[in-house]
């Protein structure tokens, strides 16, 4: 299968990487830069371009890899063209829009999937497994505590909200977000306060709470921050009527009521992602693409439809409401 790429910023090299090692063939790539496009498509043996239309022709499907504001007419342009997408996160800046380019897509007929790779670790694939053991949910509780150096910000528009679409929650904490209602359900209620600290000198977030009342009736607390130095791995904790599991990094515990426990996997080593945005291998981002080229040739859904990927956008959407309001912002289902 060929693959098209929109975008070669940071972690397109990931990317590529992950389609090489997926057996698929990287055949155009466009940016904005016209001349840094054709090195990188030189680089890796593709065809540079300058428009969808000619990135469309002859590939399989697409990778969406730019800032979430640039994302709409790329994604107008594809699903007439009738080429499925693989997006990497946040779909776009909020909810209303993100829900726009999956109706489009929907409309169209157009397979579109969302690169949210936490979900293919595999003590998260075994927490998954193991969640009918532990029982009713009780409490689940989040922390990404995360470090961002200041320099991480000189990038024209990172961290505003007319680029992004804010700070921690939806650039860094939405990976662990996506994997906390995949696993646990949706959220139905959130109280939350979110600050833009004397850390960094950024527009949106740098440190976010929230107490969280789920669909479910569990309760539950979140904090995503970029201001822990010198980061550390991020941690879920489930705690359930049949015992409680804790995901940190690469290693679930899964305790039993008898207080009984057992350890997958292994725990992450130094800071990894917490400090450095490009410390980690792109095998979780290879299990997406696979997935996603296999979705393809069998006819079914990805993994991750962009659509299952729409409450993670409306809980921190949430948050956000709730911390401009100070009051509790009910979140409708989506």
């Amino acid at each position: 299968m060929k693959v098209g790429l929109i975008g070669t910023g940071m972690v397109a090299a990931t990317h590529v990487a992950a389609i090489r090692d997926a057996g698929l063939e990287l055949a155009t790539v466009m940016a904005r830069d016209p001349a840094k496009t054709r090195a990188f498509a030189q680089r890796h043996g593709a065809r540079a371009v300058e428009s969808v239309e000619a990135l469309a022709s002859g590939v399989d499907f697409v990778i969406l890899l730019t800032p979430p504001n640039a994302r709409q007419d790329h994604v107008a342009a594809l699903a007439r063209a009738g080429v499925p997408i693989l997006a990497e996160k946040p779909i776009e800046r909020d909810l209303a829009r993100a829900t726009a380019l999956v109706e489009a897509c929907e409309a169209a007929n157009v397979p579109f999937g969302v690169t949210l790779q936490h979900r293919m670790r595999p003590a998260a694939q075994m927490l998954a497994r193991q969640m009918a053991g532990l029982g009713t949910i009780a409490s689940v509780d989040l922390r990404v505590p995360w470090w961002r150096d200041p320099s991480y910000y000189d990038e024209p528009g990172r961290g505003t909200y007319e680029r992004d679409g804010g700070g921690v929650l939806l650039t860094q904490a939405i990976h662990a977000i996506d994997l906390m209602l995949h696993l646990c359900g949706p959220v139905g209620a959130v109280q939350a306060m979110v600050a833009s600290t004397p850390l960094h000198d950024l527009e949106a977030e740098d440190f976010a709470a929230a107490a969280l009342r789920f669909e479910s009736g569990a309760t539950g607390a979140l904090m995503a921050s970029v201001t822990h130095r010198p980061g550390g791995t991020e941690a879920l904790t489930i705690n359930g009527t049949g015992g409680s599991a804790v995901l940190a990094g690469g290693e679930l515990t899964v305790t039993g009521a008898d207080g009984e426990s057992r350890s997958f996997g292994e725990p992450a080593a130094g800071t990894g992602g917490g400090a450095d945005p490009m410390a980690f291998q792109h095998d979780w981002h290879q299990a997406v693409i696979e997935d996603f080229a296999s979705a393809l040739r069998e006819g079914r859904a990805p993994a991750i439809p962009a659509r299952d990927t729409l409450p993670a956008i409306a809980l921190i959407d949430a948050i956000q409401a709730s911390a401009r309001s100070g009051h509790r912002e009910e979140i409708e289902d989506v």
